[in-house]
Formats: C-alpha cells, structure tokens, sequence
C-alpha cells in the first residue's frame, strides 16, 4: 500500500468517525448550537479519537480499530468510543448509506479472508 492510499484510508476513516461521533451527539445531547455541532463532552471524545487515528501505527494493514491487536485508546475513551458505535452504527445506515455499505463490504472481505487463513491454517 502506497504511502498516499495510506493517508486516504486514514482520512476516511477520520471522516465516518466524525460522522458516528456528531449523530450521536446530536440525537443524544442536541448539540445544535456549537459550531461544529458537538457538545464539550463530544468534541473532546472527537479530538482525542483524530488523534488516536492521525498516529495509527498499523493504517495499511488493519481493516477496523476493533480488528487491530493494538489498542490505542485509554478504557474509559475505549468504552465512550464503543457507546457511540452502538448507537450511531446502525443509524448510520440512514444518514449515510454509502459509507454504511462500504464498511458492510470491507467487513464482508475480511470475515472472508480470515476464514480462508483459517482453512489454509486446519489444512497445514
């Protein structure tokens, strides 16, 4: 993976975050009033989640930070990050389809090559 798609990946990623983080707050805390429509709570969960991806040391490797070996969230940002994702994942649907399809097929994909590793490993 070249050093570009790498930064692409990551900007997508920190784009489909962003969006997870404002639902969230905006059906949960009605943050309309901010200017980037985030509450204090949720901003600080946004900038802390940026920066977790901005030094993301395995980018061109994982698929989802919940696949990745490493964790780079704190537990109780791990657990606020979690909480988001369950309520704004399936929403997401709604609000932003194209980008719930795209991590429907890249979860497709990589179900699918685990398995394949699986066989090839049982075969061995």
């Amino acid at each position: 993976m070249t050093e570009r798609q790498i930064e692409a990946k990551r900007q997508e990623e920190m784009q489909v975050v962003g969006e997870m983080i404002r639902l969230f707050c905006r059906k949960r805390h009605m943050a309309v009033g901010s200017a980037d429509g985030l509450c204090p709570a949720c901003h600080a969960v946004y900038a802390y989640a940026m920066e977790r991806l901005r030094r993301c040391p395995r980018m061109a490797e994982k698929t989802f930070c919940s696949e990745c070996p490493i964790h780079c969230y704190r537990p109780a940002e791990r657990e606020q990050i979690r909480q988001i994702m369950r309520y704004a994942g399936p929403r997401m649907l709604w609000h932003h389809p194209w980008m719930t399809l795209r991590h429907m097929y890249f979860s497709w994909q990589s179900m699918r090559r685990a398995k394949k590793k699986a066989a090839v490993a049982a075969e061995k």
